[in-house]
């Protein structure tokens, strides 16, 4: 095989990989929606699992795996899929996972161009001012996320007036942070003991419209 042929193999395989691991975090490019399960998750799964369709009216387990069946955020979880056959709460859930980390680490560093379309406005106001307040005190953050021990559906709520869908997630995660003075110096954290980050997000999306974006509109404890 000659020298070229050999080099455009290798960087059409390069190209495959960033490609499949940029869909790994957002879906697609234009919005959270979550990737689809691997075939290991789908092999290790029960039978039951493997297909998110209601057979004869019976439970729906992509649902009931989620929050407890018979909840009112059972029964808006439900609504979401009738408007939007395609939506999975499932893999909602691992695209949650994926925003969770990218969203925080973004934080973290400082960082929110790259995450202002998952973001209200709101949201993105409060965290920028947050920015602004440690810049003005000459204060730097280094920070890396390590992973997530937790990430739970809490709460789901449908308005079907305007379709507006909103999902609260759970997370419990763990990273490492510093916090630096103008002179280099550590003022709070150490890069050797993670901590744990729990977090209570909001994500909200319309049904069925175009725009596949899931926005962050609400954080908490």
């Amino acid at each position: 095989m000659n020298s070229p042929l050999l080099q455009l193999l290798v960087l059409a395989g390069i190209a495959v990989f960033l490609i499949l691991r940029l869909k790994s975090v957002l879906g697609t490019r234009d919005g959270f929606e979550g990737p689809p399960r691997s075939q290991q998750q789908a092999d290790d799964a029960p039978q039951r699992r493997d297909s998110f369709e209601v057979i004869d009216g019976g439970p729906d387990y992509d649902i009931i795996d989620n929050v407890p069946e018979g909840s009112d955020a059972a029964a808006a979880l439900a609504e979401m899929k009738r408007v939007e056959p395609s939506f999975s709460v499932t893999e909602f859930v691992q695209g949650a996972r994926g925003a969770y980390e990218m969203i925080l680490m973004a934080f973290e560093n400082g960082q929110l161009e790259d995450v202002a379309p998952f973001l209200s406005e709101e949201v993105y106001e409060a965290f920028a001012q947050v920015i602004d307040a440690r810049q003005e005190q000459g204060l730097t953050v280094e920070a890396e996320f390590i992973g997530l021990r937790e990430t739970r559906v809490t709460d789901a709520t449908f308005d079907s007036s305007e379709n507006r869908a909103a999902i609260t997630v759970r997370f419990v995660g763990e990273l490492t942070s510093v916090v630096r003075d103008s002179n280099g110096e550590i003022v709070e954290g150490d890069a050797r003991t993670p901590k744990r980050q729990k977090d209570s997000w909001t994500f909200e999306r319309e049904m069925g419209a175009d725009d596949p974006n899931w926005r962050l509109v609400a954080t908490g404890e």
